[in-house]
């Protein structure tokens, strides 16, 4: 089993005012030779966007981009709608970016502050047809097993919205001292273990709210919750 720590303190980070960014892979002014990407994966951001305020309409082509907010609301327009859809944090969006499209988002509150993940996941197909969905999932139905969040078009409908890979992005509310078996789709796979709060032990690794790890060449883990720990995980091809 291969196991790659990215500890949250090492991220990438940017204070624009408006927005507080963390990058765990190179994006926008933020590079890092070694921080490109987990196989398929290619940006997971950890945002926290001040009240009205936003990304204002920019293009995206040939990427599958997965938003889930953690706390507060966001808005939504694209260039397929042209209205302003609301994202509440318990929902996840997904947009297939295909042949090209024009979107902008923003905080959907006048007060209080958003704090979201943004997931780009590079797609296993070119020039796909541009979509969005977006869907509630009840955190209860994650409490000590595996909610599914999204997963591909090519598996059979699990109650998860879809994307145009052979991925998997699934969470998990582990109570303190539970243990929980992670199992791969395939030994190709790799998972990038996101660790939202509390704390867990991976192969005698001891993470802590934002640490994380990328995992390969294996087809289970085991994971230990130390307290009541939210877990993320984005199950990627590691050759894609």
């Amino acid at each position: 089993m291969k196991v790659i720590e990215y500890k949250a303190s090492d991220r990438g980070y940017a204070n624009h005012g408006w927005l507080q960014a963390n990058h765990s892979f190179s994006f926008a002014n933020y590079y890092n030779p070694g921080r490109t990407n987990f196989g398929a994966l290619r940006v997971l951001n950890d945002d926290v966007i001040q009240a009205n305020m936003g990304f204002s309409t920019h293009p995206h082509d040939n990427m599958e981009i997965i938003t889930i907010p953690l706390q507060g609301a966001l808005k939504h327009k694209d260039s397929m709608s042209e209205k302003w859809i609301p994202i509440e944090t318990g929902e996840v969006q997904v947009m297939s970016a295909g042949t090209g499209i024009m979107h902008s988002e923003q905080n959907n509150s006048l007060t209080e502050f958003i704090n979201l993940f943004q997931i780009w996941i590079i797609p296993e197909e070119q020039g796909v047809e541009p979509a969005y969905d977006q869907m509630k999932f009840d955190p209860l139905d994650r409490r000590d097993r595996l909610q599914t969040l999204v997963s591909s078009y090519n598996e059979v409908d699990n109650g998860s919205l879809k994307i145009h890979q052979d991925a998997r992005i699934s969470r998990i509310d582990l109570s303190d001292n539970k243990d929980f078996m992670y199992e791969l789709k395939s030994k190709d796979h790799g998972v990038y273990v996101m660790l939202i709060s509390g704390d867990i032990v991976i192969s005698n690794k001891k993470l802590e709210g934002r640490d994380a790890v990328g995992i390969s060449e294996t087809t289970d883990f085991k994971i230990k919750a130390g307290q009541d720990s939210e877990i993320l995980f984005i199950e990627v091809p590691m050759n894609y």
